[in-house]
């Protein structure tokens, strides 16, 4: 969510306009994320405020969007708290502006819980189960784009920029993850438990509003599903543990939190007892993901006022821990 292309008053009211959403109050460029171009933008129609947020694709193209934005809007439709995409008088949720793809979508209330306890997790697993049911009767596919192909084709780009030791555990982690997707039981985790999902959802990405008290903020949505793709539940739940339960620090596991995000998750979509044994397989998966991913960024910029690539270094500390300490749901703990 940095800010690739500007966008001026002009052509957000122009937008707006399309939309019959009011006059222009304020538009301000987002500068979290690297993605996309992001914008709050406020605006007025016959004494009713609206807040939304229009984001402007920079990779994304024309044919891929409709399935993010489709999914939101199903997802929503369904009760699951994500923002719903504006639509005009024939339906259509996919615009230009300046020039890019665009959307506008309601803004979320509340703010981020950047220091989660236990009490947030439990929050946010039983939602991601919910919205992984949720989207079972979506009916476009789209494949999570950041998978092991696009690993395959980006890890030969970055190699040249890590020292040897870096180097040879991207090599053998790949390796690792190549012989887990060639094996029946992964197949069939594919067949049995697989579906959309949001594969990015991160303590940024999720809203909570203030409760009763500090520390029992009550949840008010996921955003930013620009990421999502139709992968195994399992991969969507490793990718939150591997940022809602950690040491950041570190990268360790914090145990107790991830016990309870699962547990959570459960109350609503129990685990196969295959799922309990890949996790720890596919919370090395998701530590892989996001190495790779901000290594690309890193080394392999695009040019964007506000951008700020995150620090890769962070994720290859989670890939070790991963692999040092395998950590089975089941079990409570670390798998011996």
């Amino acid at each position: 969510m940095a800010v690739f292309t500007e966008v001026s008053a002009s052509q957000a009211q122009a937008l707006l306009d399309h939309l019959a959403l009011g006059q222009l109050t304020s538009l301000r460029g987002i500068g979290a994320g690297i993605e996309n171009t992001n914008y709050f933008l406020d605006c007025q129609d016959a004494g009713q405020s609206g807040r939304y947020v229009l984001t402007l694709f920079e990779r994304l193209t024309a044919e891929q969007l409709p399935f993010y934005l489709r999914l939101m809007q199903h997802l929503a439709r369904r009760g699951i708290p994500v923002p719903e995409p504006h639509a005009d008088a024939a339906g259509e949720i996919l615009f230009h502006v300046a020039g890019k793809p665009a959307a506008l979508v309601d803004r979320l209330h509340g703010g981020h819980q950047l220091a989660p306890d236990a009490f947030h997790c439990g929050q946010v697993g039983a939602t991601l189960a919910r919205m992984h049911l949720a989207g079972q009767d979506f009916t476009p596919h789209q494949p999570n784009l950041r998978g092991l192909p696009w690993w395959r084709e980006v890890v030969p780009q970055i190699l040249p920029f890590l020292d040897a030791q870096a180097a040879e555990l991207l090599r053998s982690e790949l390796a690792y993850q190549e012989q887990l997707a060639a094996s029946a039981e992964y197949a069939q985790l594919v067949k049995l438990h697989s579906g959309p999902i949001h594969a990015d959802l991160f303590r940024d990405n999720v809203m909570f509003e203030p409760g009763e008290r500090p520390g029992r903020e009550r949840l008010t949505g996921f955003f930013d599903f620009y990421f999502a793709g139709v992968d195994t539940w399992l991969f969507d739940l490793a990718v939150c543990l591997n940022d809602w339960c950690i040491d950041v620090a570190d990268g360790r596991l914090a145990e107790d939190r991830a016990a309870v995000f699962v547990a959570a998750y459960e109350t609503v979509r129990p685990l196969s007892g295959a799922e309990h044994r890949l996790l720890p397989a596919l919370l090395r998966a998701a530590a892989l993901r996001f190495w790779v991913s901000r290594l690309f960024d890193l080394h392999l910029p695009r040019q964007a006022s506000l951008l700020k690539p995150h620090d890769p270094r962070h994720f290859e500390r989670v890939l070790r821990e991963r692999i040092a300490q395998p950590w089975h749901a089941l079990h409570g703990g670390a798998a011996s």
